[in-house]
């Protein structure tokens, strides 16, 4: 039995942070990791999708260059290129991981782990023991019980085919789906979004979904809410999905058919019953340091804790508060309170803090700064297609406790509200700021 301090399942942004407290407090550290050390965003995610965005978005500013009295003639993607740049981008994480890994002194391993007990690891023959073992090992997508499932295919076939298809139809509304779909529609590929729910995009608000949506079907994109996806079949080398939509039976033929369901912990493999760790279909019981409920010795975090925010900087900052916890006792506690979420569509939406709808029903009495920033100089002068915002501001205080925008370089301007979120700088603070002008920046004044 190989002994050390702590044992790190998964080797992604979550189980890094781990090592980072850890291995400066001198403890023993060994990484498991089954598939490429960096995890899901570098290597399948967030990275390699942004090379597809940043295309996407290239696309997006050609087809508005007329509006500076730029003549362009239609421009032509080839896409198998773009899919070896993305490669190319990212084809030397996991070995510059490795290395930085080396440098802190953290021992990887790599292979499949379970528990063996409830402070032992067996991993390809080999067991460890650890005082501490923390379940760092991601997410994967949710299956879908329906008939011909296995002809669905995952975000990560899409950043891995070099071959466009003519339309795709991606089950489930959320993040994937619209950032996947405004990729594949820029590029000319036929799109349809299928959500079985009556809302899209779960957890941003309200307006803002019914903002991106609007764009979203002026480039194409076919969007059914309460869809019921019954079965998919092959029909003449193609697929039809058939789907329950408005009381109908209808139907939609693609080349490609992508799993959009969401993603669940990944944690089916690691036998947490030897380790008498309580969870409920692979939701893990923690308390608010993040350690299991059943078992304190085994810490959780990034995306196999089911009830944070599934993104690569909340996986990175739990990893740091496990690891502070595991040297200091448990005395830290995550907040999610002020985290920025972003949705790389074309445009993007951006979001921090509570929806005007989580506000009201905590009966906070608020203030809505609602505003339609198409007609407004910054707009007009980058010809924006949406330029959004509501920033919901606590009327006793004037403290900002959510914002929300689409377009007009949201996805860098949440991270100001956040930072006044953060330190409790007010609203009227935040306007008094003299910034650089004309900038998007600049607005801000405006929007509050």
């Amino acid at each position: 039995m190989e002994k050390y301090d702590v044992v790190v399942l998964g080797g992604g942004n979550a189980g890094m942070g781990v090592t980072v407290a850890t291995r400066a407090a001198g403890l023993s550290v060994a990484m498991i990791e089954a598939r490429d050390l960096g995890g899901t965003c570098p290597n399948r995610g967030c990275t390699p999708k942004k090379v597809l965005v940043a295309a996407a978005h290239a696309l997006d500013e050609i087809e508005r260059a007329d509006r500076h009295a730029i003549s362009i003639d239609s421009p032509r993607l080839d896409w198998s290129a773009l899919i070896e740049r993305e490669k190319e981008m990212i084809r030397d994480i996991p070995s510059r991981l490795s290395g930085l890994m080396a440098k802190r002194g953290v021992n990887v391993i790599h292979g499949e782990a379970a528990f063996i007990g409830s402070n032992a690891i067996r991993v390809d023959g080999r067991e460890l023991e650890a005082r501490n073992i923390v379940i760092a090992t991601g997410s994967k997508p949710r299956s879908l019980p329906i008939q011909g499932a296995e002809h669905l295919t995952t975000s990560d076939d899409v950043l891995n085919d070099p071959v466009l298809p003519r339309a795709a139809v991606f089950i489930g509304g959320g993040v994937i789906a619209f950032e996947l779909g405004h990729v594949y529609a820029r590029a000319g590929v036929e799109v349809t979004i299928l959500e079985a729910l009556p809302h899209l995009l779960g957890g941003f608000d309200v307006e803002a979904v019914e903002q991106i949506r609007d764009v979203s079907e002026r480039i194409g994109i076919s969007i059914r809410t309460l869809a019921w996806v019954k079965r998919i079949d092959e029909a003449d080398g193609r697929l039809r999905v058939t789907f329950v939509a408005d009381g109908a039976e209808c139907a939609v033929e693609a080349d490609r058919v992508v799993n959009c369901a969401g993603r669940v912990a990944n944690v089916e493999g690691l036998d947490l019953g030897a380790a008498v760790i309580v969870h409920r279909e692979g939701r893990i019981e923690i308390d608010g340091h993040l350690r299991s409920r059943s078992n304190p010795d085994v810490y959780v975090c990034g995306d196999a804790v089911w009830n944070s925010p599934q993104l690569s900087p909340v996986a990175t900052y739990e990893g740091g508060i496990v690891g502070r916890n595991i040297v200091d006792g448990p005395k830290h506690r995550p907040d999610y309170d002020h985290i920025p979420a972003c949705l790389y569509s074309i445009p993007a939406v951006a979001s921090v803090g509570l929806t005007e709808a989580k506000a009201r029903e905590r009966g906070l009495g608020v203030r809505i700064h609602l505003n339609d920033m198409q007609g407004w100089l910054t707009a007009r002068t980058y010809a924006e297609t949406v330029a959004w915002s509501k920033i919901i501001v606590e009327e006793t205080t004037g403290r900002i406790v959510g914002a929300h925008m689409v377009g007009h370089a949201g996805e860098e301007l949440i991270h100001i509200f956040a930072l006044a979120m953060k330190h409790a700088i007010t609203a009227s603070q935040l306007a008094d700021m003299v910034y650089g002008f004309p900038t998007f920046s600049a607005d801000i004044r405006n929007m509050l």
